[in-house]
C-alpha cells in the first residue's frame, strides 16, 4: 500500500470513528436508532434536532422565570405556593401554574423546529385513549376533549394520555417513532422525572414513559433547562 492510499484508508477510518462518536454522544440516536434512517443518515440534522429541543425547554425556563421573579429561578417556598384552584376545586400551586405556561412556549418553539427539521408527521399535545389490557389506543379529537373537560370534574378522562410531542414513522398517527415530554421541575434543584400514576389511574404503581412506549411503540424521552433530552 503506497503512502497516498494509506493516507485515504486513515481518513477514511477516521472520518467513520468520528461518525460512530457522534452517534454515540446523541440521546435521539441511542434511544431511538430509526431517526437516523427516517433523517436519511443526515447525522447532523438530527444532532440539531435534539440541540434545538433542549433550547426550547432552556428558553421557555428563562422567559417564564422573567415574568414573575426577574430572571432568576424560584425558590422551593415559592414553588409550592397555591396560586389559585381549578374548576373541581383543586389547589394549583405555582410550579404547576408556571409549567403550564412554560409548556406552552416550549411546544410553540419545538413546532417550529420540527416544521423545518422532522421529515414525517408529528403530533403536539394530542390526546389518547389507551385500552392496555386489549392493548387498543385510539384518539381523542380535540373537540371531544373540549367537551369532557367541560363536563367538569368527571371520570371521562381517566386513563387518556396526552404526551407533549408525538414524532411519527409514516402516517399511521397510532405509532410513534419517539414520544417526547417537557419537564419544568420548581425548584430548578430538583431532578426532571416521568409522573408516576396514583391509586386513580388505571396505570397505577406506573409512570408516563412507561405507558407511552406501551401505548404509542416507541421509546420515550423527557426535555428539561436543565438536563436536556434524557430518558429520565
Amino acid at each position: 500500500m503506497d503512502s497516498e492510499t494509506a493516507g485515504k484508508a486513515r481518513h477514511a477510518a477516521y472520518v467513520a470513528e468520528q461518525a460512530s462518536a457522534r452517534a454515540a454522544a446523541s440521546t435521539l440516536v441511542q434511544a431511538a436508532p430509526v431517526l437516523l434512517g427516517l433523517m436519511q443518515q443526515d447525522h447532523d440534522a438530527v444532532d440539531e434536532l435534539e440541540e434545538r429541543l433542549a433550547e426550547c425547554a432552556a428558553r421557555a425556563e428563562q422567559v417564564g422565570n422573567a415574568r414573575y421573579f426577574h430572571g432568576r429561578p424560584p425558590t422551593r417556598q415559592e414553588c409550592s405556593e397555591i396560586v389559585e384552584k381549578d374548576r373541581c376545586g383543586n389547589p394549583i400551586t405555582r410550579a404547576m401554574q408556571l409549567g403550564k405556561q412554560k409548556h406552552v412556549l416550549a411546544l410553540q418553539c419545538a413546532e417550529e423546529g420540527l416544521k423545518e427539521l422532522w421529515p414525517a408527521p408529528f403530533s403536539i399535545e394530542q390526546r389518547y385513549r389507551y385500552y392496555p389490557n386489549a392493548r387498543f389506543l385510539e384518539t381523542i379529537s380535540p373537540r371531544e376533549e373540549a367537551r369532557l373537560i367541560a363536563q367538569g370534574c368527571t371520570e371521562e378522562l381517566r386513563g387518556t394520555i396526552k404526551p407533549d410531542l408525538v414524532l411519527h414513522g409514516d402516517r399511521d398517527l397510532l405509532k410513534s417513532a419517539l414520544t417526547l415530554d417537557f419537564k419544568f421541575p420548581c425548584p430548578d434543584s430538583n431532578l426532571p422525572k416521568w409522573t408516576e400514576y396514583g391509586p386513580s389511574s388505571p396505570y397505577i404503581g406506573r409512570d408516563q414513559g412507561e405507558i407511552y412506549k406501551a401505548a404509542l411503540g416507541g421509546p420515550a424521552l423527557l426535555i428539561s433547562p436543565g438536563n436536556g433530552v434524557r430518558p429520565r
